[in-house]
């Protein structure tokens, strides 16, 4: 290796491991202060918090690495360019390409480095954390309710409340509880001013204590349409106080850190793996839909339909229906099909939801699988979006490469969620979606490398006042001879 590709590489590495490192630490620090509530002041071990960090590290070090490689390709050109190195360089007769090719092979190498670690080390980081976190909330049920959302973390229960106060923090403000135990639904709903949370040790179950409040449950029968509910008597009443004694004996503790309920999430899996549960699904989906499809048409009576084609003339019949009936059958009639009809389409209803929703499902593995591929190459991409537009804007040091190089990525990033929805939606394939922010970014990495090869700016300031000099002439000579 020549000297001058390893001063290259060395301008490249320095900015680079400190940019990684320090990114990786903000990552980290951001995605704890989200689970903070509901890891702090539980009594967990120190060291499962530091294993929830490690794997943390682990998850987000692909997404540290482009944001990394960004940076620092801004640092180092722009460091070279400041400093006049850059000048030095072209006057002896070296180019612009043969300046990045040596960091050019070390992104593609890092690129594929990414692409191994999202494949293996990533799927098997957010096997080990989901779980960790999950285990962590089931320790102490009575501090892992958090403000302001639906908690369903204590199984046959949805509990939300305002806030959470008290020395022990065991006290709650505004509490409004679902009790879904019966496995109809939200059938039974209790509201209060204050609530109060007493767990004992060793106890297996989780006492919830609520003043000045409304009970209100509905009477229903399993099977039943949401429109056969409506018409279902209900029972309601106020109290002073109300106890509610939850089952928490499912919850684990700290010998159980390291179980693995979830195992199937789409992030926990290899690129072979994702492929082979896609397929597996969407052959199950097909066959759902079929079966749904058939269902459908027998509770619709679609095969009567081909079999009196004729009924009307051999029966002689009068062509409007109703007519055939005096005026109490048609009553009758009408009420019928009017039920009928409300049926099918309260069924229709849940059906489309059903499957919309599993659709989704399928949506998210063909994403995933499409993502990783696309989210390696993104090295290579922000690479040469950085790398030119150093040597143009001629700075380096962690102040305006900084601020770029966070710009750049949230616009990618933005990119990437928004074909992640609407590919989750249908609206677009999951290929596409998955590919959408590379391919939106790439044109922008040519146009800065093709210019900056060229010794051009950003903008062509100049050409631009040219040509408005030149319309603004052409007018007022038209204007001229008009007059």
């Amino acid at each position: 290796m020549k000297i001058f590709d390893k001063y290259i590489l060395k301008s490249f590495l320095q900015p680079f491991l400190a940019t990684f490192f320090v990114v990786l630490f903000v990552l980290v620090m951001q995605a704890l202060w989200l689970a903070f509530d509901e890891i702090a002041g539980k009594g967990i071990d120190i060291f499962f918090i530091l294993k929830f960090l490690g794997y943390l590290a682990l998850i987000l070090t692909p997404t540290a690495l482009p944001i990394g490689i960004l940076l620092s390709s801004i640092m180092a050109l722009g460091t070279l360019a400041e400093n006049y190195e850059f000048a030095a360089i072209k006057s002896a007769g070296i180019s612009l390409k043969r300046v990045i090719r040596p960091l050019v092979i070390l992104v593609i190498l890092l690129s594929g480095l990414n692409f191994v670690f999202l494949n293996n080390i990533y799927p098997w980081a957010t096997l080990k954390q989901k779980n960790l976190y999950l285990n962590m909330k089931k320790k102490k049920p009575a501090l892992a309710l958090v403000p302001g959302a639906f908690n369903t973390e204590i199984p046959g229960f949805s509990i939300k409340f305002d806030e959470k106060y008290g020395e022990e923090e065991n006290l709650l403000k505004n509490v409004q509880i679902a009790d879904l135990s019966a496995g109809k639904g939200k059938i039974k709903v209790i509201t209060a001013e204050k609530g109060t949370i007493s767990t004992e040790e060793g106890s297996k179950y989780l006492t919830l204590t609520l003043e000045n409040g409304n009970y209100y449950e509905e009477h229903v029968i399993n099977g039943m349409m949401p429109s056969e509910r409506a018409k279902m008597p209900a029972s309601k009443a106020t109290f002073k106080t109300y106890t509610i004694n939850i089952d928490i004996s499912s919850f684990s503790d700290d010998n159980s850190m390291d179980d693995e309920v979830v195992k199937e999430h789409h992030g926990m899996l290899s690129i072979v793996q994702l492929d082979s549960i896609s397929k597996k699904n969407k052959i199950e989906y097909d066959n759902y839909t079929q079966t749904r499809a058939n269902i459908f048409y027998d509770a619709v009576n679609a095969k009567k339909l081909h079999k009196y084609p004729d009924s009307i003339a051999n029966r002689k019949l009068k062509p409007e229906i109703l007519e055939n009936f005096n005026l109490r059958n048609k009553s009758t009639v009408l009420n019928e099909s009017i039920q009928l009809l409300n049926r099918t389409i309260d069924r229709n209803k849940y059906q489309i939801k059903s499957f919309k929703d599993q659709r989704k499902i399928l949506n998210l593995y063909d994403f995933e699988f499409s993502y990783r591929i696309s989210f390696s190459l993104a090295c290579l991409v922000l690479f040469f979006i950085g790398a030119p537009l150093g040597s143009i804007i001629r700075k380096g040091g962690f102040g305006l490469p900084m601020i770029m190089a966070i710009t750049i990525f949230v616009i990618y990033f933005f990119i990437s969620q928004l074909g992640r929805n609407l590919s989750e939606e249908s609206a677009i394939s999951a290929l596409l979606g998955s590919w959408l922010s590379t391919l939106i970014l790439l044109p922008f990495g040519i146009l800065l490398t093709r210019r900056a090869t060229k010794g051009m700016g950003i903008f062509n300031i100049d050409a631009i006042f040219n040509k408005a000099q030149k319309i603004f002439n052409k007018l007022t000579i038209q204007r001229k001879n008009i007059n």
